[in-house]
């Protein structure tokens, strides 16, 4: 391996240990604040969110609202029965169900 690609790597670890032993060495003493730990409960959501909602919205590229987006509409029956069910099996079960029966009928 060439010498600076060895340098680059010990460059970007040493980047990465600081800045996270910075971060548990500063919050060791501190601690978070509660109005910060109440906003982290709800980073898994938004990050998720901003992953699946392009491909369902635009799954050629465009915006497609129409019935023929069958990403959209198992989407949205996979998210209405997350929310009345909140079972994550069951909802990733009639997802994938949904969308394979909506390629197979060719709705």
């Amino acid at each position: 391996m060439r010498f600076e690609m060895m340098l680059i790597i010990v460059g970007m670890a040493a980047v990465t240990f600081f800045t996270r032993f910075g971060a548990v060495a500063l919050l060791k003493k501190t601690g978070l604040p509660t109005w910060f730990e109440r906003w982290l409960k709800h980073l898994p959501t938004a990050v998720l969110t901003a992953l699946i909602v392009p491909s369902l919205i635009l799954p050629q590229g465009r915006v497609d609202f129409s019935l023929n987006n069958h990403y959209l509409l198992a989407g949205i029956l996979a998210a209405v029965v997350a929310y009345t069910f909140r079972n994550a099996i069951l909802t990733m079960g009639l997802g994938l169900m949904a969308i394979l029966s909506l390629r197979w009928l060719g709705i």
